[in-house]
């Protein structure tokens, strides 16, 4: 071991940087080709095969990065090809940013070190997400960011916006990025030629603002309410250990120390201090309001890289902790991607498995579209990804609204043959191929009435529990095809639906929507395009605990109770 680091440490610094970036490209790559393809990652490679100026989770660069790659790539490289470049120009910024003066080659040695320990930051080399690009516009902000402080010429002005573009462009964290730098640095508010960055930035921000206007706002109702649930003291302490696994947890650890024990030396450096601690504090904040994921933070590890390298040179105690502790540990975290390699995990951690249970569904289905209730938009992606064939979901009351929501693939199959794989009762069969077990059922005359819209008015928001309660409704058709409500396949009901708070077996109280059937004053037998019906509705007060109830009408045409309608609160009370 000795021999092997002293034959290291004595190469010429510039061939051991091109044979580290070359490894570390080269290993990015095999990675990318033997590990199965994440779930989101399917996800996002239907952003790619629908290029927009947004998506309904995320801006659109990850779509714009699956793209470019499907278009030289097929399998996995047709996800992640930009994935692994990215990172490896990513590395290179990082070099520049430490801005080494007297470069050798144990300083490259201990760069790749604390770089590699970084296990979320090794792992967004091979998974494509929109934390990728986000680290290596992060990494190209700092470095300009940094130039701007020395210089505040035109150009460095210009690199900022186009920075600070590419970040949002990527991921909506981006504003907090920006905003912990301001926050260490005030001065840069009286700075005209910051303000002209900003400027710039919002310019080339036009054509996704838009894009969110025209779509009624999807992204930021879903981040900012959408994902809102009530308070788990699990959410706040979970965080924290997460938090150990995304850095490694000697690598957090180290730091910590660093954050503790040094100041920083500049006001640059203020600013990579001000960014760990502000957006690990913030997202632990976040954690009242619900799951925060543990990758939220995975940006921190631009500035991580760039103090631990900066204060190990000169802290004899950090530089023993790294070589005693950091430097084992990346056996670990290779081990961990030798594993994912593998198919040693257990398939329900969907790390592998996929290939075959799509496979298995389309030995059911042929070349017929694949239609998902409402659960995940997961399944779609992934059977779209591993078999080339047409899929989509359709969102349910009780599941959250997706990218399918915005492409309404259903739309295409209207009136057509599709396979529902569905459990349902009576309808649908059993199949256990290859040890992978599902359910369906064969539809010759598709209807969806995802797209249809209800807007209600109760006659009064204060009701009895066993009242009859009287609604006058519309119901908007949007689509050029006619809704039939005695469809032999899909008949459409209406039904009211009430948000209850049930406490489930672990004694913890989630929110479940439950149905009750409504009655029509007038049968409604077909609703044709482009049209509205006006007309009046029953449904009797169910028995339930008074309280404050959101309340909702929704068609259930036997696939699911779509979500046809905005929820309102209605008051129960218990009749004396």
């Amino acid at each position: 071991m000795k021999k092997l680091s002293y034959f290291i440490l004595n190469q010429d610094w510039k061939k051991l940087c091109a044979f580290l970036l070359l490894g570390w490209l080269g290993l990015n790559f095999f990675q990318a080709i033997c590990t199965e393809i994440m779930n989101d990652e399917a996800y996002y490679f239907l952003y790619g095969q629908n290029l927009a100026w947004g998506y309904f989770d995320h801006p659109p660069m990850v779509g714009l990065m699956t793209f470019i790659s499907s278009y030289f790539f097929n399998g996995n490289l047709s996800v992640r090809f930009m994935t692994v470049v990215i990172q490896f120009f990513t590395l290179v910024l990082l070099w520049k940013l430490i801005d080494e003066q007297k470069p050798d080659a144990r300083k490259v040695a201990l760069f790749f070190i604390i770089s590699a320990s970084l296990v979320m930051f090794q792992a967004y080399g091979f998974v494509t997400t929109p934390d990728a690009p986000l680290l290596f516009f992060t990494a190209l902000f700092l470095l300009f960011y940094r130039n701007f402080l020395k210089q505040s010429s035109w150009f460095n002005t210009l690199m900022l916006a186009v920075s600070m573009t590419g970040m949002i462009y990527s991921k909506y964290h981006a504003i907090l990025i920006i905003g912990c730098i301001v926050l260490s640095n005030w001065r840069l508010l009286i700075q005209s030629k910051f303000w002209m960055a900003v400027l710039v930035t919002a310019l080339c921000m036009i054509p996704h603002v838009y894009w969110q206007i025209t779509m009624g706002f999807p992204s930021f109702q879903y981040h900012l309410s959408d994902r809102t649930r009530s308070f788990k003291w699990g959410y706040l302490l979970e965080y924290i250990p997460n938090q150990l696994v995304v850095f490694n947890p000697f690598t957090f650890g180290a730091v910590v120390y660093v954050l503790i024990k040094h100041k920083a030396r500049d006001v640059f450096e203020r600013g990579l201090y001000v960014l760990i601690v502000g957006l690990i504090a913030f997202f632990w904040l976040m954690s009242f309001r619900g799951h925060v994921e543990p990758h939220w933070t995975v940006v921190c590890t631009i500035p991580i890289i760039v103090l631990l390298y900066h204060n190990s040179l000169f802290d004899k105690k950090l530089m023993r902790f790294l070589k005693c502790w950091i430097l084992p540990s990346l056996i670990l975290v290779f081990c961990v991607r030798l594993v994912l390699v593998t198919d040693l995990l257990p398939k329900r951690l969907d790390f592998h498995g996929k290939n075959d249970k799509n496979k298995a569904i389309e030995s059911v289905a042929g070349d017929l579209p694949v239609v998902f209730a409402g659960v995940s938009f997961q399944n779609p992606s992934t059977y779209h990804f591993f078999t080339g064939n047409e899929s989509f979901v359709l969102s349910s009351m009780n599941s959250r609204q997706t990218q399918f929501d915005i492409l309404q693939k259903e739309l295409n199959y209207h009136g057509k043959p599709v396979f529902i794989c569905q459990q349902k009762e009576g309808r649908s069969e059993d199949y256990h191929i290859n040890g992978y077990f599902f359910s369906g059922y064969y539809a010759t005359d598709f209807q969806s009435v995802n797209r249809i819209k209800i807007n209600f008015s109760p006659e009064c928001r204060e009701v009895f529990k066993g009242d009859t309660l009287r609604i006058d409704f519309e119901i908007v058709n949007p689509t050029q095809h006619t809704i039939r409500f005695q469809h032999s396949e899909f008949p459409v009901t209406c039904k009211a639906v009430y948000a209850l708070n049930v406490k489930n077996a672990k004694n913890v109280i989630k929110k479940e929507f439950h149905y009750f059937h409504c009655d029509f004053d007038s049968e409604i037998d077909e609703l044709p395009p482009y049209s509205t019906i006006a007309g009046s509705l029953q449904t009797v007060v169910p028995d339930i605990n008074p309280g404050v109830y959101p309340f909702a009408l929704t068609l259930d045409n036997t696939v699911c109770c779509a979500k046809n309608s905005d929820l309102s609160a209605l008051t129960v009370r218990e009749r004396q």
